[in-house]
């Protein structure tokens, strides 16, 4: 019900001029005050709320590298008779296969993170220093942490089309993902049968005039998204557009059904 109460409030300031340096909450009771001493103390603030943020991020990566140690520690444990050269040789290998061990653990370890959470990401406009800005840092943390770490090497597979889907991405049948740099996945839907090229950029969010916009991204069925293009927040691609390699889309752009940009 507070959370509620936040976001309508937040609404209403969408919906009209507010002041970008405003110091002061329009919430009321508790929520207005951590919200104010938010936007007051913004550096310790920040570093404040920043820390729920790192110890969630490092309770993932913790609890991903269990599976990797835990064989590590039985291979070293079996051949620590052996011959030295294949000892070592052993261990490396179990390295290795402890390290994919640790991104197919994250890759399930992040979304159960994300759904965890008591708050969600949703579409908003407002100040940067503002608490609906906070679900959308931790749910874009828990993305990152597994796209820098080992998301590419499983991208495209259904493998990295099921951690999308499991962060809440809406995706159709045959849809292809053929790359990692992807932002806000909860507020982005795939349609049918639509293909994301390689290194291609898909954001639900941007900045403009000192205020923070997240706004969701619809792909519409038979859509071809181009290498190395961008789709930016508040966008829709319409049924079998083509949008061609390092293309731009600019927030709140429509493209038509079949239109090739």
């Amino acid at each position: 019900m507070a959370l509620k109460k936040v976001d309508d409030l937040e609404t209403q300031k969408s919906n009209k001029k507010f002041n970008r340096e405003r110091i002061t909450s329009d919430i009321p009771g508790l929520y207005g005050l951590i919200e104010t001493f938010l936007r007051r103390f913004r550096t310790l603030s920040f570093g404040i709320l920043l820390s729920p943020v790192i110890l969630i991020c490092t309770f993932s990566l913790g609890l991903a590298t269990v599976p990797g140690i835990y064989l590590f520690t039985t291979v070293n444990s079996f051949t620590s008779a052996w011959p030295e050269v294949f000892h070592y040789v052993a261990l490396g290998l179990s390295l290795s296969m402890g390290y994919f061990l640790f991104g197919v653990s994250l890759i399930f370890i992040a979304p159960t993170m994300n759904f965890l959470m008591p708050f969600r990401v949703k579409p908003w406009r407002g100040i940067w220093f503002s608490l609906p800005a906070i679900p959308w840092y931790v749910h874009n943390a828990l993305t990152y942490i597994v796209r820098y770490s080992f998301l590419e090497f499983v991208t495209p597979t259904p493998l990295n089309i099921l951690f999308y889907r499991m962060m809440g991405m809406k995706i159709g049948k045959g849809v292809v993902i053929n790359t990692t740099n992807i932002s806000d996945p909860a507020l982005i839907t795939l349609e049918d049968y639509v293909t994301i090229g390689g290194s291609a950029h898909i954001f639900a969010h941007y900045g403009q005039k000192g205020v923070l916009i997240i706004s969701p991204v619809v792909i519409k069925k038979g859509a071809n998204i181009g290498l190395k293009a961008s789709i930016m927040g508040g966008v829709t691609i319409g049924e079998k557009a083509l949008v061609k390699p390092h293309t731009v889309i600019l927030p709140k752009q429509t493209v038509k059904d079949g239109e090739i940009i």
